[in-house]
């Protein structure tokens, strides 16, 4: 995601008016983001269990992608791109649409969750997911604390992390992955807080009902839902119970 849209300072406000526009742009990129996560749980359940749609994504014969299966797999994050370089080219109406069709690409690409994982740890590594993505989230909405020196830092343990875990593939070592799962749930349980606080602080500074402040409750909604499905596919692998 382009982080310079986040990075402008917003104008000046009043302390109530200020609360009132932030709480109005929390609301609106949480429903956002709780929107997405229906979408994409609803339509990951549908093609993790159903063989007559699995068979879309994957040839059933050769054990290989399927042309929409290469498209499920590699273009949610083209359009997370597209909205991120678009994002003051691209309508509001035209940045939900592309954000809807991300949701259910991810769903699709999600789906095979259920053939790996028991669907008891499924539901019980959403739960645990859920229960800590909100703590974080009410930590970094209320806390006083700047964590923009600590964002900093999360993002590049990121990129570390997404290293390591390219030589790994490459190694397919139990204990490294075992570390990598452990780093990635520390790094996106802090980035929660961190994204939430950024975002907090953000709408402070937007006016209500403006093509602007759509755009950028949808681009909050994007970071939220990664920090979240994110942070349950690194517990989900901690959890293991695969079946």
């Amino acid at each position: 995601m382009n982080q310079n849209i986040f990075n402008t300072t917003p104008p000046q406000a009043t302390p109530p008016q200020a609360h009132a526009m932030s709480k109005t742009f929390m609301a609106n990129v949480f429903s956002y983001m709780f929107a997405a996560l229906a979408i994409t749980g609803v339509v990951a359940y549908l093609f993790g269990t159903d063989l007559s749609l699995v068979q879309y994504l994957v040839n059933m014969e050769t054990g290989g992608f399927t042309a929409l299966g290469w498209v499920v797999m590699i273009a949610p994050i083209g359009l997370v791109i597209l909205m991120s370089m678009g994002f003051h080219r691209l309508s509001s109406p035209v940045m939900l649409v592309l954000y809807i069709v991300y949701s259910i690409l991810m769903g699709m690409s999600l789906s095979f969750i259920f053939w790996v994982y028991d669907i008891g740890t499924i539901y019980l590594t959403f739960g645990v997911t859920s229960a800590t993505f909100g703590a974080m989230a009410v930590l970094g909405y209320t806390t006083k604390t700047d964590l923009t020196k600590f964002g900093g830092i999360l993002y590049m343990a990121l990129i570390g992390l997404i290293i390591a875990m390219v030589v790994n593939w490459f190694m397919n070592s139990s204990t490294m992955d075992y570390l990598i799962s452990i780093i990635g749930v520390l790094i996106f349980t802090g980035l929660t807080a961190y994204d939430v606080q950024k975002l907090k602080r953000i709408g402070t500074g937007v006016e209500y009902g403006t093509q602007a402040a759509s755009k950028l409750a949808i681009m909050g909604a994007v970071s939220l839902y990664l920090d979240f499905i994110n942070l349950f596919l690194f517990l989900l692998r901690l959890f293991g119970g695969r079946d």
